[in-house]
């Protein structure tokens, strides 16, 4: 399911509009130490504002959403240490759908906590004698479940800045 397309400005557009009222917007901030130390303008963009503190809830959302109800119902399956992993538990749950997320045994326990909190089945694995995508690999083939890449699809990847457009 991953693509090698990259996103056009259209794509931009519509993950826009579809994360319109979803996402938090969250603000540029310049910075005049940074700005002086650089001699340039330096903006921070506090994604710690967004849903799941972290700018990943966009993708997971732009990607989820798109799904149609049956797909949704087979569920939903990524692998991630933390912040894909919240984002797309959490979207999941705004969107209906039931999600597992495969985690390192050594993620932070904080992120496994909230995954879980936010309603996904979390597997945990060790990072050093297993291999994600295999277990990934199988749960797909035994659930039908819809893989959710943390990174390398169109509909990802395009949410990870949110215009402001005029």
């Amino acid at each position: 399911m991953l693509s090698q397309e990259l996103p056009s400005f259209n794509d931009i557009l519509d993950a826009q509009e579809k994360l319109s009222g979803k996402a938090i917007r969250t603000p540029l901030l310049e910075n005049a130490a940074l700005n002086e130390l650089t001699g340039g303008r330096i903006f921070l963009k506090p994604e710690v504002l967004q849903h799941t503190g972290s700018f990943k809830f966009r993708g997971a959302y732009n990607f989820i959403c798109r799904l149609d109800t049956q797909q949704k119902k087979q569920g939903l399956l990524t692998y991630s240490s933390g912040n894909h992993a919240q984002g797309v538990a959490y979207a999941a749950k705004l969107l209906g759908a039931k999600a597992t997320i495969i985690m390192p045994s050594d993620a932070p326990v904080i992120k496994i906590n909230n995954t879980r909190n936010f309603g996904a089945e979390v597997i945990l694995y060790d990072r050093f004698n297993e291999d994600r995508e295999v277990i990934g690999n199988r749960i797909m083939a035994e659930t039908g479940a819809i893989l959710i890449p943390p990174y390398d699809h169109r509909y990802i990847t395009v949410s990870y800045t949110h215009l402001t457009l005029p």
